[in-house]
This record gives C-alpha cells, structure tokens and sequence, in this order.
C-alpha cells in the first residue's frame, strides 16, 4: 500500500444513502417520519407499561427496555442521518464516529441479548406457568437486563479500542450513512486482519449463543402448545408469541445478512439498505409489532385513553 497516501484524520466524511440531489427531500421526509413514529411509539410504549399495572409482568418489563434500546440507537443514527441529506457537508468529527460507533454498537448488541431472554421468559411462562412469577423475580429480571447491558458495552468497548488503535487512514470519506465499523476498515493504512477477524468472530459467536437459546426455547414452547388439550389456550399461547417470533425474525435476518455473511462483492450498496433496516426500520416497527398483535397492550392503552378523557 502507498504510505504516501495514508495520513491521521480528526474528521470523516459520510457519503450517505444516495447522492441525487433529487431525492433528498423525498429521502428527508421519509426518514423524518420513521424517526417521528420511533421515538413516539416507543416512548409511548415505555410510558404505557409505567403507568399500567395491568402490565407490571416480567414480559413487559423487558419489552420496556427493548423499546428504550430501539430509542437510544435509532437517536443515536437518524438525526445525524437527517442532517446530513440537507446539509452538503457531511462531516462527523473523529470523538463524533467513535462516539456513535460505540453508543451504536452496544445498543444493537444488547438488543440481541435482549431477544434471547425474552424468549426464555416466554419459555418460562408457558412451559412453567404456575411458577413463572416465582422463576422470573424481580432479582433474575434486573440480572438479565444487566448482563445485556453490560455484554453490549463491553463488547462494543473492545471493537471501539481496537479501531483507535489504526493511526492513519488513506481517506476520510466513508461510504456509509453513519460511522459503521466495516466501512471505516477498509479506509485504513495499516493491517486490519485482527479487527475484520475479531469482528466476525464476536458477531458470530454472539448470533449463534442467542440463536440457540431462542430456538431451545421455542422448541420447547412448541412442544409444550401441541400437547395443550384445549384450543383456546393453544391459540392464546401462539399469540403471545407471535410478536416476539416477528421482531427476532426481521432483526436477526439483517443482523446475520450485514455482519455474519461474507461479502465476496463487496455490494456496499446492499450492506446499506441492510442498516437502513436495522437502524430505522426495525426500532419503528417493534411498538407496533407488539401493540398491534398484542391484547393486554391494546387493552391498557385503551384503558389510559378513556381514563384521561373522562378525568
């Protein structure tokens, strides 16, 4: 590689998702929309299962923290993102993409995490119904949750230090709508084998443990609804399911499509639409995946709805 061209950056350049000049208010408004539907829906939800004690469960305790985390990353994206389809300078300071790099990281990280013990909480409560509350304590929620938490941090915390540590670039231009990590590795001078091989590894490993842990749960799920002798129950145990089985099959299907599968191509434009998904796309969809099919939720909304109107 030409050293000539290698130098130390202190800011980056995002070229975006498309550089027609026609598109920019189409593409403005359309992710302004997105963005506005994500934050109000997944605020709403965070709120509604505050302020509902019909809703006061372990399975609404990690859908809030599901919907703060689809909250924190789309924020950390969008905005950023919205600025730059208006503005002809697309610049993100060196602290700004790693910064968002690492906020974004985590969050995604700890969303999978997250799913994986969702779906042991629906493992638990219809498998083991008359000791679910008794299983899923207040102590095992907040054990959970935090080891979710803190698996994003450090993992994005590791990712985050091994890119510092590349100390020149041969461009500042990265060929991505936000400071993702395989985009800015390939601008890099010196040798980046151990960060793509690492990278790889950690997605991997992280998507094969909680893939088995949701298909181990689900397996048994299943099991348990078709020896079910009653109907309804069967159908109400689907429901509940259904939901969750949605948001793990849209997030994980791009998750694995942009970090887990190898690129021969390099079709960077497909790794693009494949982050649209997963940053804008998916945080709006999961409050109204889980309050569209969803009875409690319909009904506690309802319930707040009425209430302040007659109050």
């Amino acid at each position: 590689m030409n050293k000539e061209n290698c130098t130390t950056v202190t800011e980056f350049s995002l070229v975006g998702l498309s550089d027609v000049p026609e598109l920019r208010v189409l593409l403005f408004m359309v992710f302004l929309l997105i963005y506005g539907v994500t934050v109000l829906g997944n605020l709403s939800m965070i709120a509604l299962i505050q302020v509902s004690s019909r809703l006061h469960t372990p399975m609404y305790f990690f859908l809030s923290h599901l919907s703060f985390v689809d909250f924190c990353y789309s924020t950390v994206i969008v905005p950023k993102l919205l600025a730059n389809i208006l503005n002809k300078d697309k610049a993100i300071s060196f602290l700004g993409c790693a910064v968002q790099f690492y906020l974004f990281c985590m969050c995604v990280v700890t969303e999978v995490f997250l799913l994986a013990v969702m779906a042991y909480d629906r493992f638990v409560a219809i498998c083991s119904p008359l000791l679910y509350m008794v299983t899923m304590s207040q102590n095992l929620r907040v054990v959970l949750v935090s080891t979710c938490y803190l698996s994003g941090s450090v993992c994005s915390l590791i990712h985050l230090c091994l890119a510092l540590e590349i100390s020149s670039y041969r461009s500042n231009v990265i060929n991505h709508f936000f400071c993702d990590l395989p985009p800015l590795l390939s601008l890099a001078c010196s040798d980046v084998t151990v960060n793509e091989l690492l990278a790889y590894t950690v997605a991997s490993f992280i998507e094969i443990i909680t893939i088995v842990i949701i298909l181990t749960s689900y397996l048994f799920i299943f099991i348990t609804i078709l020896r079910m002798r009653s109907a309804e129950g069967r159908r109400k145990a689907f429901s509940t399911c259904a939901s969750h089985l949605t948001a793990i099959i849209v997030f994980h299907g791009t998750i694995l499509f942009a970090y887990c599968w190898p690129s021969a191509d390099n079709n960077e434009d497909a790794d693009k639409v494949a982050a649209v998904f997963y940053t804008a796309v998916i945080p709006m969809l999961n409050p109204l995946i889980y309050s569209l099919r969803n009875k409690d939720v319909k009904e506690s909304l309802r319930r707040v709805v009425s209430s302040k109107i007659f109050s």
